[in-house]
């Protein structure tokens, strides 16, 4: 894979592939196959996949949320290893945003781990790139999530706005 990025919105043939990258990636909380399926139906205006030669090969899933239109929650991103290490992830970002700010979104949540770094890096260059502030607070303690038996790490939210088109 070596050909140029072409970002675009998800489709529900996507679901699969966005789950396997999700699973390879051994950072995000993977989701079932039949969510990545719903996300790519049901959220494809509000997500961007990245195609090299055809093949999905990053995502950005995202909603916008119900109590609050001008916020859309990123919910995760991933880059197959192949892409990695040259600013996909980023550029993912800007093309969801390019888009969904023209619609009235104003404001990015997303929530992360205090021990991902790459995370944290991306979404403060966004915010630099973007020319805007970024706030984060917990959100959710270790002790919310009760599948993990306290293993699962807090999230917290980070805030990023306000947005304007560019």
């Amino acid at each position: 894979m070596s050909g140029k990025h072409l970002i675009e919105s998800p489709t529900k043939a996507d679901g699969a592939a966005l789950w396997r990258i999700a699973r390879d990636s051994r950072k995000l909380d993977l989701n079932s196959a039949y969510a990545y399926l719903l996300w790519c139906h049901d959220f494809a205006d509000t997500s961007v996949v990245a195609r090299v030669d055809g093949e999905a090969v990053g995502f950005v899933i995202g909603y916008r949320k119900p109590s609050a239109p001008q916020t859309l929650l990123v919910w995760q991103v991933a880059v197959d290893a192949s892409q990695r290490g040259k600013g996909l992830a980023g550029e993912l970002l800007d093309a969801l945003f390019d888009r969904v700010t023209r619609q009235g979104v104003r404001y990015l949540d997303t929530t992360i781990t205090p021990d991902n770094e790459a995370s944290i890096r991306l979404f403060s260059s966004f915010a630099k790139r973007w020319d805007t502030d970024l706030e984060h607070s917990e959100l959710f303690s270790a002790a919310d999530f009760p599948d993990d038996d306290g293993e699962h790490q807090p999230e917290d939210l980070y805030r990023i706005g306000p947005l304007s088109p560019r």
